[in-house]
């Protein structure tokens, strides 16, 4: 792919301290990619909360902010170093987050800001497990019995209509895993689905039937 020359300043969001339900790897590839851009001539503008990372060190970005990746300080630095794109995609969950929550405010837009890496649109697709689970079945796919729940009640319904244990809890926007888990009982599916859509940004979570014993032959 050629170099795009219409980009000069490029922001980057970083992944923060490490934390369950979030890979490290992030961290690693987010420091590739810096080194990379600046290679590339690109003035790299860096926000990271963890000062302890080598992500930060001066040599891999031009600026550098260590302050709380959130969407509110994301602006700010958008403001001062008026950047052309935004690169959400090394970053982890934090940071897929942040910038979703920035593009659907219109701040990005606001400011004249686009989002490289993956469109929001791709992004959305791959975290709402509902439009993800319509995306496979518009390819043809067989999957698990499911449903997408938003309260306890409707969690429950959907359990019933499932009909057998265990049931597989994956909340969205946090494919990290965080808040996700295998129910084997009753008891573990209030726990986990309560869990679940508490830690979920948009409060969802798909229920879906397990298929744990199952062989590929």
């Amino acid at each position: 792919m050629p170099k795009d020359t219409s980009i000069k300043t490029i922001l980057v969001i970083g992944s923060g301290p490490i934390v369950i339900g979030q890979g490290c790897e992030f961290d690693y590839s987010g420091v590739q990619a810096c080194k990379a851009l600046r290679e590339e001539g690109y003035e790299v503008v860096l926000i990271n909360s963890n000062p302890a990372t080598i992500m930060t060190d001066p040599e891999f970005a031009f600026r550098t902010y260590i302050e709380p990746i959130t969407p509110e300080m994301v602006e700010k630095i958008i403001i001062k170093e008026k950047p052309d794109v935004l690169l959400p995609t090394l970053g982890g969950q934090t940071a897929l987050n942040t910038a979703m929550s920035l593009h659907r405010a219109g701040t990005l837009e606001k400011h004249g800001v686009r989002m490289i890496g993956a469109k929001p649109e791709a992004i959305e697709k791959g975290e709402d497990r509902l439009l993800f689970k319509n995306a496979m079945l518009k390819i043809g796919l067989d999957l698990p019995q499911s449903g997408v729940a938003h309260t306890m009640d409707e969690a429950r319904k959907i359990a019933d209509e499932i009909g057998t244990l265990p049931l597989i809890i994956r909340p969205a926007y946090t494919l990290g895993g965080t808040g996700g888990g295998i129910a084997y009982n009753r008891e573990e599916f209030e726990s986990i689905t309560a869990r679940g859509l508490d830690l979920s940004p948009v409060s969802e979570v798909l229920i879906e039937e397990s298929l744990l014993g199952w062989k590929e032959f």
